[in-house]
């Protein structure tokens, strides 16, 4: 084992003076992770809060149903705010300025209409920059209304049956019967990372195995240059010179993931959870990654036959993994394939940790260590019968 640090030790002081490293392991994920940001920010799944305006020109039972209740009712989740005011004009206004979502307009005949059985409808206003709050205000408007269409069939239903009640008394017991509509979130079976922790993860993820390739394709450089005999002919176990070679990596792999993370999280506001639950991750994938790199490597000639194969890899690996987009949504014959590729696990690791404890980790992390184990033992294998040719 000394032997193997020592030698480990000895590459990483190379690495050191190569900016090329830097490059890879530092300046391109966090770079990209940034312009991803800025470009592609507001796109995603990420919970906003829908500002509502409220016009009540009615102020009957139904109206006042709709506002005190329905509406009320949502604003308890925290995801939509209600603004009364006192005019269709300065809701549209509102709207126009962008500082309402969208607007209910409920017109002045809307209970007298509902009792009366003619049509009624709520009018909803919406921001076109702001398709989504306005389609959840249409749908708070829809329900509500097709709730009454249902409420005055079983008032029309009960007066033809012959029982004696004013079709108001009827009206007042079916809209005060309607459940309160709440808009929440299911953090417990929705687990997402917010856009800017998911592009620094993709990035840092995608980039990882450009980093640790550095590591295991030194011993194709140290064929190349002629120091593997010397090293050979030393009193250090062949077993050693790749377990040093291997530390290597895992340690630049280690280091770039841990100060991505922290640039992330002062730079661009990334949010990575649990520092237990992340350490895991990133040392299982980690090892992941540095197991893939070895095995293209073992098989390689040249270091730069190693390095375009090992980029291949990587990108593949990355694209089928999410480590841009997220394949697994897609479904089918991808979501089943994705599953190789420990950009996967990883990212899915995170989601997992931002909606649960640190025993959410343990599914990936596990997925990753059997990736880890299977392609470094095949990469030792490889190794050792190509030293022994």
């Amino acid at each position: 084992m000394r032997h193997a640090l020592l030698i480990a030790a000895r590459d990483l002081r190379e690495r050191a003076r190569d900016r090329t490293a830097y490059v890879l392991a530092l300046v391109l994920p966090l770079g990209l992770a940034g312009i991803f940001t800025l470009i592609l920010g507001n796109v995603g799944g990420n919970s906003e809060l829908f500002r509502y305006a409220v016009v009540d020109s009615d102020r009957g039972l139904i109206a006042q149903t709709f506002t005190g209740e329905v509406l009320r009712g949502a604003t308890d989740s925290g995801a939509i705010e209600i603004r009364t005011v006192s005019s269709d004009q300065e809701a549209r206004s509102l709207v126009d300025k962008g500082e309402a979502t969208a607007a209910f307009l409920l017109p002045a005949s809307l209970t007298e209409d509902v009792l009366a059985g003619r049509a009624a409808r709520i009018e909803v206003v919406g921001d076109v920059d702001a398709p989504t709050g306005t389609q959840v205000a249409r749908s708070l408007a829809q329900a509500y209304m097709d709730r009454l269409t249902a409420a005055r069939q079983a008032v029309a239903t009960t007066l033809h049956s012959g029982v004696i009640a004013s079709p108001e008394a009827l009206a007042a017991e079916a809209a005060a019967s309607l459940p309160r509509v709440a808009i929440t979130q299911d953090t417990t079976t929705v687990r997402q990372l917010d856009a800017k922790t998911g592009y620094a993860a993709g990035m840092a993820v995608f980039f990882l195995f450009f980093a640790v390739q550095l590591g295991v394709t030194g011993l194709l450089e140290e064929r190349r240059l002629g120091t593997m005999a010397r090293l050979l002919a030393a009193p250090v176990r062949r077993s050693s010179i790749l377990a040093g070679k291997l530390l290597t990596s895992v340690a630049i792999g280690v280091l770039s993931m841990t100060v991505l993370i922290v640039a992330s999280s002062f730079l661009m506001g990334a949010r990575w959870g649990n520092p237990v639950g992340v350490a895991l991750l990133v040392v299982s994938g980690v090892l992941a990654a540095t197991g893939a790199m070895a095995v293209v490597a073992a098989m390689a000639k040249t270091a730069d036959q190693a390095g375009g194969w090992q980029a291949v890899v990587a990108i593949v690996l990355g694209s089928l993994g999410g480590a841009f987009f997220p394949v697994a949504q897609a479904g089918g014959v991808l979501e089943t394939l994705s599953l190789v590729a420990p950009h996967r696990w990883f990212l899915r690791g995170l989601a997992d940790l931002a909606g649960g404890d640190v025993t959410a980790v343990f599914p990936s992390v596990a997925a990753m260590t059997a990736f880890a184990a299977v392609t470094c033992a095949t990469a030792v294998l490889l190794f050792r019968k190509a030293v022994q040719t």
